[in-house]
């Protein structure tokens, strides 16, 4: 009987008899995709959303995601998912901060994207505005579905990217904009 389970694919690389040779980069970047731990900062809505996308049924342990991580300093996915009040924001920039490198950020839900409906002067319109985003994840709120696929994608940029690529000029660039050092 033919088996519906997909294995992690390993990468290209050079084989013979009783040998396998790859780049690092590939096995390094194959290993982070498959081991995201998972912080969830989640303050309305989409937090039960993604309370769904971690039960049973949608099983985000499924994609490498088994333990999420209540302390930034063993976390390295932030998932922020609902309103962020302008008094929250200095809170979710000192948890991203305290995430050791590499971290991935997905925005869940209208809220975190783009303040949602709440176009107040206490809604923060948007949490690109003090850290940088990887995965957008549309919704009001989102899907479980939706939130599965949003992983998926920080997987891909785990996986191909480049050890080195956080010590480049445009990274630090990028970091600067949002005042990281």
């Amino acid at each position: 009987m033919a088996s519906n389970i997909k294995l992690a694919e390993a990468p290209e690389s050079y084989s013979g008899p009783g040998f396998q040779a790859t780049s690092f980069d590939k096995i390094i970047g194959l290993a982070r995709a498959n081991s995201l731990w998972p912080l969830p900062f989640a303050t309305s809505c989409c937090g039960i959303e993604f309370m769904a996308t971690m039960g049973s049924h949608y099983d985000l342990a499924r994609f490498g995601s088994e333990r999420p991580s209540f302390s930034p300093r063993q976390a390295d996915m932030l998932l922020v998912a609902g309103t962020i009040a302008k008094k929250m924001g200095p809170i979710l920039k000192q948890v991203y901060l305290q995430m050791a490198e590499p971290r991935w950020v997905i925005a869940i839900g209208a809220c975190a994207s783009s303040g949602g409906i709440f176009d107040t002067y206490s809604v923060l319109q948007g949490i690109d505005r003090i850290i940088p985003v990887d995965v957008y994840v549309p919704g009001c709120p989102p899907r479980p579905e939706q939130i599965l696929e949003g992983v998926i994608q920080v997987q891909e940029l785990a996986k191909n990217e480049s050890l080195r690529r956080r010590n480049t000029e445009e990274y630090q660039k990028l970091l600067n904009s949002y005042s990281i050092q």
